[in-house]
């Protein structure tokens, strides 16, 4: 019995001996726990020298793009509709076409109106060389006139000239008459001269006005022309149908909106934060990140930013001169271009979310 106590007792007193005391327990903890702390702010300072502070991002942004608005610009009724919902077009096809009759007929009257127009012009021409030939014939009786008046004048003369008695009475009187009736002959050929000419004058300015009634004959047929082609309504660019609000057989106006034409030249458009704006500037990449295709990440580059804050080009900018004054951070618009063309599969259409993370160092 003695034997076995004093083994069990020597055992207990090894334990004992070999048990770390619980201070050294406790500080052995304690290291270990300062050095995790010390890995994960040194992870955590690492992480954000090298991730988060070299760039700016935000998930304010969006796809844009210039959205066309197609609207007739003829009134009638559609005839013709060619497209459908989200198809893609190209260039110059033809979206939808309006009833033609009323343009072909206005198109036939104006030139029927231009062919009157060009006979006018031509009789008034021809009026201008009949008025020239008038006064040519005119003045060869004012010629013809001045020869008989002077002939008249020198016959009176010489019977003037000479003795009473040689001459007779009548002879005398008559070539008086003969003279007073050749200068009113000379006076009315002059008369009819002036006259002549007056007519030129007159058939010149019906040719100046028949000259501006066929200008304005052409400029109503060029009118009818382009109204007549105006009823086939064209696609102006590349893009895909959206909004499509026009039907077979409506009757539409000029102005008013169809259908409208998405192209694929897109951008984003990323609002800022103004406090972000300090060392953004144009140039810098970015990494574009679309919501619709997570696993994609698409390069780009800032393109510029717009010379005053969103609320600032509001529809109805907020007045800070009246009223309590609230501080708001304001956002800037910030559009920003992809560097290379988009996948083909991608259907990356304006008003898609975005986050952009662009590298300001």
């Amino acid at each position: 019995m003695e034997q076995k106590e004093s083994r069990t007792g020597n055992a207990a007193n090894s334990e004992n001996e070999t048990a770390p005391p619980p201070r050294k327990k406790l500080w052995r903890w304690r290291v270990l726990a300062g050095i995790a702390v010390l890995g994960m702010l040194g992870a955590a300072i690492f992480y954000y020298i090298h991730f988060l502070a070299p760039y700016e991002s935000t998930d304010d942004a969006f796809i844009d793009g210039y959205v066309t608005m197609i609207s007739p610009r003829v009134p009638g009724q559609v005839l013709k509709l060619l497209v459908t919902d989200n198809q893609k077009v190209r260039t110059g096809d033809v979206l939808a076409e309006i009833d033609p009759r009323d343009y072909e007929a206005g198109l036939a009257q104006a030139r029927a109106d231009l062919a009157v127009a060009r006979s006018q012009l031509d009789q008034a021409q021809a009026q201008v060389k009949m008025s020239e030939a008038k006064v040519a014939q005119a003045q060869a009786a004012v010629a013809a006139a001045e020869a008989e008046n002077q002939r008249a004048a020198d016959d009176l003369k010489r019977y003037e000239s000479v003795e009473s008695r040689a001459v007779s009475k009548s002879a005398l009187d008559l070539a008086q008459a003969q003279a007073r009736a050749a200068d009113a002959n000379l006076a009315a050929a002059r008369s009819q001269s002036k006259a002549a000419e007056a007519e030129v004058v007159l058939s010149q300015a019906g040719v100046v006005t028949a000259t501006a009634a066929v200008q304005q004959a052409e400029a109503k047929l060029q009118q009818a022309e382009l109204n007549l082609s105006y009823t086939k309504i064209l696609a102006p660019r590349d893009g895909r149908i959206t909004a499509r609000s026009v039907q077979l057989g409506n009757y539409v106006q000029p102005g008013q909106a169809l259908l409208t034409l998405v192209p694929a030249d897109v951008w984003v458009v990323a609002n800022f934060k103004e406090t972000q704006l300090t060392r953004l500037c144009p140039g810098q990449p970015v990494e574009l990140h679309v919501d619709a295709y997570p696993g994609w990440v698409f390069k780009g580059h800032v393109d510029s930013l717009q010379a005053g804050t969103g609320a600032r080009f509001s529809l109805l900018p907020p007045e800070n001169a009246v009223g309590n004054y609230v501080k708001v951070v304001q956002r800037v618009p910030v559009k920003i271009n992809f560097d290379e063309p988009l996948p083909a599969g991608l259907d990356i259409a304006p008003g898609m979310s975005v986050v952009p993370q662009v590298r300001v160092k």
